[in-house]
């Protein structure tokens, strides 16, 4: 049975607006570029330019950039059919409209530019791209390699550059023989056996980098032990400690890798000497056979574009937007002329339905030109606000750069602070950098939680981590503290911490557990 019924609802949307300026808030500067390029080729009414460059702007004509046909560009009676004029005029009586409706708000408010500059200003000649070096890849040093062997036929030729292909850029062949064999029939038509890629992926793995095209940590460790062994020049008591290194990988892995020394000891009947001999020797092969071989894309995704800069100056801190790679941004004047071109041209009479289509046009554009620079300024404006209050709030820190000095501090704090929702404060500390004379640091790094030492004192647990990696650095290694041991300690210093606590921080230094930072 179907009824009708009224209610009342409160639903809470976020504009266009909003929206576009959170997801700017996430963006950090070294992407920032990239997104206003973006919006400058889905956008003609946005473009870049100076209050210089809208001075000469406006001594050109808009016929210039139009073509002969702006001149007329409202005019379209003469070419309309009689259809068409009907259209016009069914249109207009349904929707009336006044042409001032359109362009009282951009006819009127003519600003010279809109600028996305901030307080800092840097001239052309401290504009700096990074250098990236030209070098050959991991790939391409697999291939030339490829050239200076003999393969039996075209066919090998073909399994051996499909294998160099699905090799990742740690060194590793991370397919099995199988899918290798379906992707040479389906995608190259190729029958060949496992047994014939097996022999030339065996030839693959004899390429420098030593241990390329391994399948596994443990074959990657096994073929640079092999090829060492097979060196002329390597002596006696050498081939012994490789020996007995390869025999350790091949068949004690699992103990190697967990350090069960004393099993190895018992199971290998040595003594702690040819153990640490044998040790010392894998642990100078590459795990990752690739690593030398970083190509230009990892090399530029490792340089950090700070999004911010504090300096000294005399004990007062300044703080100072980094927006050297955002553009300035303005409205298109082409687009502001062409609306005077509609006005002079409906002089006296409604617009028909071609001009109010091209002016809705040319409406929703400017409009989206405008909000994107309100989006970029108000962007700004948080992100000044927001790391203004960090600064203030961890002051002696950054006066001095002693970790010690810094306080606990969570979003709530900042938030409460700046008067923003704690999610602006989260999108805005995201992926962003400060820089500072101790160095670059990510803003995360600043909020902690508190902790309270015996005297009822609180202090943020970045230092209860220092204090741990303090402890951990100076064990011995041959004897590793425990995580219950680790929490005696941190007790005596009177930090009142738990076992699982300190298990959890060690785990966010990345600092293995005590049995695996053994040494011999």
């Amino acid at each position: 049975m179907l009824k009708q019924s009224l209610s009342q609802k409160m639903l809470q949307k976020m504009a266009p607006q909003q929206i576009q300026l959170m997801k700017l808030l996430q963006v950090p500067t070294a992407m920032l570029e990239q997104r206003i390029k973006e919006e400058l080729e889905e956008n003609p009414a946005l473009e870049e330019g100076s209050y210089q460059q809208d001075l000469e702007a406006d001594s050109n004509p808009a016929d210039d950039y139009y073509g002969t046909e702006s001149g007329n560009f409202g005019d379209t009676s003469s070419d309309a059919t009689a259809e068409s004029q009907e259209d016009n005029r069914d249109y207009e009586r349904d929707n009336p409209l006044e042409f001032s409706d359109y362009l009282q708000e951009y006819i009127a408010d003519e600003e010279a530019s809109y600028k996305t500059r901030g307080d800092a200003h840097y001239s052309d000649e401290e504009e700096r791209q990074l250098p990236v070096a030209v070098q050959s890849t991991f790939h391409d040093y697999l291939e030339q390699q490829l050239g200076m062997i003999e393969l039996e036929n075209p066919v090998q030729e073909a399994i051996a550059r499909h294998i160099i292909g699905s090799i990742d850029d740690d060194g590793y062949l991370r397919r099995e023989v199988d899918a290798i064999l379906d992707d040479l029939l389906f995608s190259q038509n190729i029958l060949t056996t496992k047994a014939e890629i097996e022999s030339v992926l065996q030839k693959i793995q004899r390429f420098d980098p030593p241990g390329t095209g391994a399948r596994s940590l443990q074959e990657c460790l096994l073929l640079q032990l092999q090829l060492r062994l097979e060196q002329d020049n390597t002596e006696p008591a050498q081939q012994a400690v490789l020996k007995l290194a390869t025999q350790i990988i091949r068949d004690h892995f699992d103990e190697f890798s967990k350090k069960h020394f004393d099993k190895l000891l018992y199971r290998l009947h040595i003594n702690e000497d040819d153990l640490r001999a044998a040790m010392d020797e894998i642990l100078h092969l590459n795990p990752k056979p690739a690593s030398a071989f970083a190509d230009s894309a990892s090399v530029s995704s490792t340089y950090i574009v700070p999004d911010y800069i504090i300096t000294n100056n005399d004990g007062e801190l300044e703080l100072t937007l980094n927006v050297r790679n955002a553009p300035d941004l303005r409205i298109s004047d082409h687009y502001k002329e062409m609306l005077r071109d509609y006005k002079r041209a409906a002089q006296g009479r409604r617009p028909n339905l071609r001009e109010k289509e091209a002016i809705l046009f040319i409406k929703q554009k400017i409009d989206s030109a405008k909000w994107f620079i309100d989006a970029i300024r108000q962007r700004q404006d948080t992100m000044y606000r927001t790391m203004y209050a960090i600064m203030q709030y961890q002051y002696e820190y950054f006066l001095t750069g002693d970790e010690r000095k810094l306080r606990p501090m969570i979003l709530k704090d900042i938030a409460e602070m700046t008067g923003l929702d704690i999610s602006t404060v989260s999108r805005v500390v995201n992926s962003k950098f400060v820089q500072t004379e101790f160095g670059t640091r990510r803003l995360k790094d600043f909020f902690s939680e508190s902790l309270q030492t015996e005297e009822g004192e609180e202090v943020s647990t970045l230092e209860v981590k220092r204090i741990l990696s303090d402890l951990i650095a100076a064990e011995s290694k041959r004897k590793p503290l425990s995580d219950e041991k680790l929490t005696e300690l941190l007790t005596e210093k009177g930090y009142q911490i738990a076992r699982r606590t300190v298990a959890k921080y060690r785990e966010q230094l990345a600092i293995p557990v005590a049995r695996l930072r053994k040494e011999l």
